[in-house]
Formats: structure tokens, C-alpha cells, sequence
């Protein structure tokens, strides 16, 4: 399932949305070159390590509370970073216009930092010393709590959906709480997964989008600063 767009306006042009996505890809043109082939230093600096939260190995680069935020502008590849814009440009617009431009900003770093925190603690908790040395990187936590506060103010929202089926490609229209509920659904299906047969050299990481989808789904009440709109049909 791929979202297009959603049927919610807002107030006004959602400025930190849009700045967000901007520096997601001006982050990827600049250092990583086209992916985690090409820039392996900038992943090793730049990139989250679990390892380094208890020393158990040693990374060179900036320490691990700074590389929690410059993580979070850091893509694989082109087609991880154009998935997660995706998905923050349609949700995250309305999210920005419930909190309010200034709110919203720190609010989403709080969701990122959110859905690194728990992913680390599952990480050390339950997987090898070679897991938690895999870098962590990606917008997609932090998106996660913007999905998990979108959940929740708007759930009879519609979203304007593309499902591909090998060779059959076709648009239909479902409500919002339906298609984020399959998304985490799907999220702690595949995390429990993981535990039990965890990647070789890495993967998703889904504990991350649990975490930030349960940050956003609780905080999102008691951080808006006012209701969104209405969808207009």
C-alpha cells in the first residue's frame, strides 16, 4: 500500500513539514552521494549505533547522543528517503497544523528520539553484539510518531491509496485509521518476527516505528495546540 494523498486541508502552508523534507534530502545529496555503498564514512560518523549506549564497541565518529539526531536525516538509498518524504508529506502536514509550527519541530524530534530509544533498548536487550553495532539511520521513527498522532486526530480521514499486486496496480480511497491500523499492525507483526529470526547485517527497524507510533499515538492530545481540520468530504 502506497499513500498518495490525504482528503484534510489545512490553515496554512505547512512550513516545517516541508523544511524537514528539504533537509532530509539535502543531507542525503551532501553526504551520503547515493546511498550507504558510496559513503560509508558518513554512515560510521554520522549514524546511530546501539553499541555505544553501554561500550561495547567503539565507534569512530561523533558520540552516540549527537548521532541520535543526525540519524534521523539519513536514508540507505533513494527509494528509503523518497518512501519516508512520502509519508511525512501527507500526514505530516496536518500534524504540523494541530501543534503548531515551533511545537511540531521539537515535538518530532522528541517522536525520533522516542522510536531510537526503544529500539535500542530492544536491540541490547535481546540481540547480538553484531546487531547492535549495525548503524542506525533513517526519518522513518520520527514519521512513525507523526503516523501515530495522525491515528489518532484524524481517523476518519481518507487516504487516496495505490496497492500493487505484482502486475495489477490500482487506487482506491480508505480511511485513515484503516491504513495506519494494517501499517502498525504489520509493524509489530514483523517486529515480533525479528526476534525470534533477526536479519543478518541488518534491516528494518521496526521497533523504531513502534515506538515512534506509540510516542505519537499518546503525547499527540496533550502537545496540540489546537484541532485540525475537518476532511473536506
Amino acid at each position: 500500500m502506497l499513500p498518495l494523498r490525504d482528503n484534510v486541508p489545512t490553515r496554512q502552508f505547512p512550513i516545517i513539514t516541508v523544511a524537514l523534507i528539504a533537509a532530509n534530502v539535502l543531507f542525503y545529496v551532501l553526504y551520503e552521494r547515493g546511498g550507504l555503498q558510496a559513503a560509508a564514512g558518513p554512515v560510521n560518523e554520522l549514524a546511530f549505533h546501539p553499541c555505544e549506549v553501554n561500550d561495547s564497541c567503539r565507534v569512530m565518529g561523533a558520540d552516540w547522543p549527537l548521532t541520535a539526531f543526525t540519524s534521523m536525516f539519513m536514508h540507505a538509498d533513494i527509494i528509503h528517503l523518497g518512501g519516508n518524504m512520502l509519508f511525512l508529506w501527507i500526514f505530516g502536514n496536518n500534524v504540523e497544523d494541530a501543534l503548531g509550527r515551533v511545537r511540531y519541530l521539537l515535538w518530532y524530534l522528541a517522536a525520533g528520539i522516542a522510536a531510537t530509544a526503544l529500539q535500542t533498548i530492544v536491540t541490547l536487550g535481546w540481540g547480538s553484539a553484531q546487531d547492535a553495532a549495525i548503524p542506525n539511520l533513517g526519518a522513518s521513527g520520527a514519521i512513525a510518531g507523526v503516523l501515530g498522532a495522525y491515528f489518532v486526530l484524524l481517523p476518519r480521514a481518507s487516504v487516496l491509496t495505490a496497492f500493487i499486486l505484482g502486475f495489477i496496480f490500482f487506487l482506491r480511497e480508505i480511511p485513515a485509521i484503516l491504513f495506519l491500523g494494517v501499517w502498525i499492525v504489520f509493524q509489530l507483526w514483523q517486529g515480533g518476527f525479528s526476534l525470534v529470526q533477526p536479519a543478518q547485517g541488518g534491516g528494518v527497524a521496526f521497533f523504531a516505528h513502534i515506538g515512534g507510533f506509540a510516542f505519537g499515538a499518546l503525547t499527540i492530545r496533550l502537545a496540540r495546540a489546537r484541532t485540525p481540520l475537518r476532511p473536506s468530504y
